[in-house]
């Protein structure tokens, strides 16, 4: 006979203290999976900050691993976007781009450089043509590239002492008046000045350094003098030239570019002359077209501070995603009273494409292949970018919208996957997805550009310099620094040499019209300087002839 399995059915106690435990593993399990999910982000973010740090802080990206690893869906986009088309007719095709043939050294005879002459003789030979046996034919020359200290120098102003006798009869001496300066009683000629503000804030060499430089080269100036006179020349060109210039670029700009970074501002001191940390201030670069370049100072960075920079302007502003910016794209009706301009937001692919690059880090095969896409937009859009802004907007309807329009569609896509997920592929996408509209923007105007990096390379200045500087000493030294840093940048925006700039701005100022601050502007510089004296400009201090003004188009030229 088989025995009958003997089964009991468990007690209410046994019961409840299942339950208990499967409601503890389930507990304990729900916080293994969130520590397991911050350990991940924290190593993430940890990889992250060591590529910053130590791989490359230009994003670097290996475009030919992301050219074999996508090649088909490339390939496609690229005949869609008849990029094959593109680049035949292009000068300037990706396949086209080859190093130019090296020339061999240099000849520097042909440099307009001052020559000092060597010359070497054989004394055998020299014998023999004292005795009449040889005699020499020539020269076998080369060059070398020589360099030699100058420095300080003493300029002497000799006023003219006369002495004459006058109505009484009575003999008198009398001394000529002293010319006009731009900075009287100042012990810095123009050229000293120039090559001082030119030292910092465009070498980036903080004054302890020129101080001790200038005590090598044998007249010390300690660097309170020093710190006194790029405050006053940057006080005095932002209350003239670039009131004027700024004038000018909101009046008549299509595009501000824009973006900011922090400066270091001394702390006031304390009664107790205890130890501070410094406050934070912040440079705004706003890049008017190719026209002129403008870096202002701010103790804060707030929606308020970036609305009264922009109060005049209306046209295209292209800047990062930042907050403090939705102040100037607000619709119509929305502003305060009386702000009737259209400001339209145009972002920037770079910052696009740097969230991809950081979501890289989790080894992301969307964030690889959201850098093809990007990259290949980069590289289509620099087929034509030395064309004329109307063919470039022409090119880009045809060649670069498919690119563009099949990015959106993806990356809307892949957002929809990962809305619910944190982490950084969320955030490039979230990025790409919100700023459609203004990435799109570049279709609109053949002037305006991808990216916003020629914002970036003018902050550069600011980053670098401060590295040696350290810090501002107020805001009223902030705010004459960053006129100087802007007189510079725009000196190189068109090609002039700063120091040489500056020095023949510090000397005809004191001369010039109120009126006609803008003539002096470098967006305007070489076509004024081409009527000045060249004797007059040349000399530190003098009497200067100001030129009649300029006929406006269509007006006939005034009379002298």
């Amino acid at each position: 006979m088989q025995a009958q399995p003997i089964t009991s059915t468990p007690s209410a106690t046994t019961k409840s203290r299942i339950a208990a435990l499967e409601a503890a593993l389930a507990a304990v399990t729900a916080e293994r999976d969130r520590l397991r999910a911050s350990h991940e982000r924290l190593r993430l973010e940890l990889e992250l900050l060591r590529r910053r740090i130590f791989v490359a802080k230009a994003e670097r990206v290996d475009t030919a691993q992301l050219e074999l690893e996508f090649a088909q869906k490339l390939a496609t986009l690229d005949e869609m976007g008849r990029l094959a088309e593109l680049e035949a007719k292009s000068e300037t095709a990706r396949s086209g781009h080859t190093r130019p043939k090296p020339t061999g050294r240099r000849d520097l005879k042909k440099a307009t450089l001052e020559e000092e002459r060597v010359e070497i003789t054989d004394p055998l030979h020299e014998e023999l043509v004292a005795a009449g046996k040889a005699k020499r034919i020539g020269f076998e020359e080369s060059c070398k590239l020589a360099y030699r200290r100058g420095g300080m120098r003493r300029l002497v102003i000799a006023r003219v002492k006369y002495q004459a006798v006058n109505s009484q009869g009575r003999s008198q001496i009398e001394t000529a008046e002293m010319p006009k300066e731009t900075f009287e009683r100042s012990l810095a000629a123009p050229s000293m000045l120039a090559h001082v503000v030119v030292q910092k804030y465009c070498d980036g060499m903080p004054l302890a350094r020129l101080e001790d430089r200038f005590t090598r080269d044998g007249f010390p100036v300690d660097r309170g003098t020093l710190c006194r006179w790029v405050e006053d020349a940057g006080a005095t060109l932002g209350a003239t030239i670039l009131a004027a210039a700024r004038k000018d670029a909101m009046a008549t700009a299509f595009c501000l570019a824009t973006d900011a970074t922090g400066i270091a501002i001394q702390p006031d001191p304390t009664p107790d002359k205890r130890h501070q940390p410094c406050a934070r201030g912040h440079y705004f670069v706003l890049i008017a077209d190719r026209d002129h370049i403008f870096f202002e100072y701010t103790p804060t960075e707030t929606s308020a501070v970036v609305e009264a920079m922009f109060k005049t302007f209306s046209g295209y502003v292209q800047a990062d995603a930042k907050s403090v910016y939705d102040v100037l794209f607000r619709p119509s009706g929305q502003g305060p009273p009386g702000d009737e301009v259209l400001r339209i937001e145009v972002a920037c692919w770079s910052h696009a494409r740097r969230g991809m690059w950081e979501a890289t880090v989790a080894k992301s095969v969307v964030a690889r292949e959201g850098l093809a896409r990007i990259g290949r937009i980069f590289e289509v859009d620099a087929l034509f970018r030395s064309k004329p802004p109307d063919e470039i907007r022409q090119l880009r309807q045809v060649h670069l919208r498919p690119y563009l329009e099949t990015f959106f569609v993806w990356a809307e896509e892949q957002y929809a996957l990962v809305r619910d997920q944190r982490g950084l592929l969320r955030s490039a996408l979230g990025y790409v997805v919100r700023q459609k509209d203004a990435l799109m923007r570049v279709l609109e105007d053949g002037r305006l550009e991808l990216s916003n990096n020629r914002s970036e390379r003018q902050l550069r200045r600011i980053a670098v310099g401060r590295k040696s500087w350290l810090f501002a000493y107020d805001d009223d030294h902030a705010t004459a620094a960053g006129h100087l840093f802007s007189m510079i940048a725009s000196a190189r925006l068109h090609g002039l040499n700063p120091e040489t700039y500056l020095r023949e701005v510090f000397r005809v100022l004191v001369h010039w019209p109120k009126d006609r601050y803008l003539e002096l502007a470098p967006k305007y510089w070489a076509a004024t300087r081409a009527r000045l004296n060249p004797a007059e400009l040349a000399a530190e201090i003098g009497s200067l002839t100001v030129p009649v003004p300029l006929p406006a188009p269509g007006q006939p030229a005034a009379q002298v």
